[in-house]
């Protein structure tokens, strides 16, 4: 069976997601500097956060993200504005990005 190195995935996400070859390199590693300064700001913005999970989708490179964040701030909001308080709270970063999926939520 082949390993799945970087140059074997590589193709492959390119093909599928039309990802550039420098996002395929990161396939298991801890968190990248970009979902470092993500959650950064996401906690600077959000301080009464109870969870805020940031994970670079796009394989290390940053172009996309996915953003799970719980937090009591977005008690009677709806999902568009919990999400647009996300998206104002990264209007600088959104700007180098190509995706976001963010999932907001209330604590239970």
């Amino acid at each position: 069976m082949a390993a799945w190195s970087p140059a074997v995935v590589a193709p492959l996400l390119r093909g599928i997601r039309g990802l550039p070859l420098h996002c395929a390199r990161r396939m298991f590693a801890s968190q990248t500097e970009g979902e470092l300064k993500v959650t950064q700001i996401l906690k600077e913005k959000f301080p009464g956060a109870t969870a805020i999970k940031v994970t670079d989708i796009s394989g290390g490179c940053g172009a996309m993200y996915e953003i799970r964040i719980e937090s009591e701030e977005f008690k009677e909001k709806r999902i568009v504005q919990q999400h647009q308080m996300v998206n104002q709270a990264l209007k600088e970063e959104i700007k180098g990005m190509h995706g976001l999926r963010i999932f907001t939520s209330v604590p239970k």
